[in-house]
């Protein structure tokens, strides 16, 4: 599923391409993905100039002159593309959603499992929304720090991993993140989050920052359906020092001196990576 740095590096590009272009046609080729479309969709983003273009956990969110706000979920296989303006376009099976601006250009949303979600709500009110209420501060923004996640990390008695995949704690960070932040870190995952101390939530708080910022620099990273809003794909995969590596030989810059492998755990049905000798 994207993560931060890629629904990230997608409303850039969208930032690029469509921020202050206008809807000339709304095309909602299906029913639904995995809940129903709005039923008034089409009619909220018709002819409306998109005013901003942001981000907010997982979601890319276009904000639109009408008051509306058009909201986008990846899910687990979901891209979008802009085409270049007045490119012809063949429109294929999981192409579910499409928009044409008066520029020229089309956005195409495309999912081939359906787990994503588009809708639209009213800009004003949107925080208020099931889906946002009860989302954590963004990680790199001035309200999440290290003081705020050692509090934080006190009152759960859960695995930091699973600690980090709570988005009621920090939005946006995913499995591939929360294991290249832990590794960075030095901290176990199987660690039980209240026994982190102040000074190792300091380090966790750098990590994730710095992991975050450069996955973000580098485009996000690749893993099968995830590219570009321009089609081009993210590298920051070349980059994981755990995630996916599970036997391989870890970094020489490891604390195990590149000789460990690195291992892989499932927690919550979900695969972590790490090194048992750099973290503890």
């Amino acid at each position: 599923m994207p993560e931060l740095p890629e629904v990230e590096t997608v409303c850039r590009g969208l930032q690029q391409t469509i921020e202050r272009d206008t809807i000339i046609h709304t095309n909602v080729r299906r029913a639904d993905l995995r809940i129903p479309f709005t039923p008034t969709l089409a009619a909220d983003t018709q002819n409306q100039k998109v005013q901003t273009i942001r981000r907010r956990s997982k979601y890319a969110l276009l904000d639109l002159a009408n008051g509306k706000t058009l909201v986008i979920h990846l899910g687990m296989s979901g891209r979008v593309l802009v085409t270049e303006p007045d490119q012809p376009i063949t429109l294929e099976k999981h192409d579910h959603f499409v928009l044409k601006f008066e520029s020229g250009r089309h956005m195409i949303y495309t999912d081939a499992r359906r787990f994503g979600m588009i809708f639209s709500h009213d800009t004003q009110t949107l925080n208020d929304h099931k889906l946002f209420t009860n989302i954590g501060p963004e990680p790199l923004s001035n309200h999440f720090n290290s003081d705020f996640l050692f509090k934080a990390l006190q009152k759960r008695k859960s695995n930091i991993k699973a600690a980090l995949l709570d988005q009621k704690l920090v939005a946006g960070i995913g499995n591939i993140y929360a294991s290249e932040a832990l590794y960075e870190a030095g901290i176990h995952p199987q660690r039980i989050s209240n026994t982190i101390t102040q000074d190792e939530c300091a380090s966790l708080y750098r990590s994730v920052c710095d992991v975050l910022s450069r996955a973000i620099d580098a485009g996000g990273s690749s893993l099968k359906d995830y590219k570009h809003a321009d089609g081009n794909m993210g590298y920051f995969q070349h980059n994981f020092a755990v995630y996916g590596r599970e036997d391989e030989q870890c970094r020489a810059n490891c604390a195990c001196g590149g000789k460990g492998r690195v291992q892989k755990i499932v927690q919550s049905g979900r695969s972590t990576y790490f090194c048992a000798t750099k973290q503890v």
